[in-house]
């Protein structure tokens, strides 16, 4: 038997890149996968036509998790239309680099209301419904560059490094109530992004990962897999590290 059949779990930007790979991976494991996207309908609706083939199931939800009211509704629409929400992982995230010299204020507001507000906005809505079951899991998606920080992302490294904290303190608060709290930290994953990189950075990031690779979307999927099955039911407060060695 699958390890979350019939589990309901919502994917915040998971209409692509490292989201789409953890759809695809819970709706593998038995899980009713829910979809969120922002404005990508098709992308969105692909990933869930691509699950029905493979014999899962799967919902297109849209939903800004960037505000309160956004978070909530979209919460609200799961739990209502689809089914209570077992799993949450808050994969959403942009980037907006540059050096903080010529960094605006807009792209920092929006990188941490996104990146970090959209998690704590989208943990404060699905916390009461869990509270009431007394069951849940909640998985951060931050990055290495929380961790260790990266020139040209002061912006991103702080949105990822306050999900390490919003992480461990919501662990501490909802733990009693049978709700476990964990964060992943991927290093640099094959995706849109690290395909834009320069051969020379490329190879420098592969020279400082012991594994000597980039990580695949799937090598983070599996992981966030297991830290929402029961095979991690005595794990909260924690942050697993997929990077190859990267961070060590």
């Amino acid at each position: 038997m699958p390890e979350l059949d019939g589990r309901i779990a919502l994917v915040t930007g998971g209409s692509r890149g490292i989201g789409a790979a953890i759809c695809d991976e819970l709706a593998e494991a038995g899980a009713v996968v829910a979809v969120n996207y922002a404005r990508n309908a098709d992308a969105a609706a692909a990933v869930c036509e691509r699950i029905a083939a493979a014999g899962g199931t799967a919902h297109a939800v849209q939903g800004d998790i960037g505000t309160a009211d956004g978070a909530a509704a979209l919460v609200e629409h799961v739990e209502s239309d689809i089914g209570p929400i077992a799993a949450l992982v808050n994969n959403a995230g942009i980037t907006r680099d540059d050096l903080i010299m010529r960094l605006s204020e807009e792209s920092w507001r929006e990188v941490i209301d996104t990146n970090l507000g959209g998690a704590f906005f989208t943990c404060r809505a699905v916390a009461r419904p869990m509270m009431k079951r007394r069951a849940g899991a909640i998985v951060n998606m931050s990055s290495i560059v929380g961790v260790r920080g990266n020139a040209g992302q002061t912006n991103y490294a702080a949105s990822k490094a306050g999900l390490l904290g919003l992480t461990k303190s919501l662990a501490k608060e909802l733990g009693s109530r049978g709700i476990r709290v964990t964060a992943i930290a991927p290093g640099y994953i094959a995706t849109e992004l690290t395909d834009a990189l320069p051969e020379a950075a490329r190879d420098a990031i592969l020279g400082a990962t012991p594994l000597g690779r980039l990580g695949e979307p799937e090598d983070v999927a599996r992981a966030v897999r297991f830290l929402v099955s029961d095979a991690a039911a005595f794990v909260t407060g924690d942050v697993l590290a997929v990077d190859g060695g990267l961070g060590i």
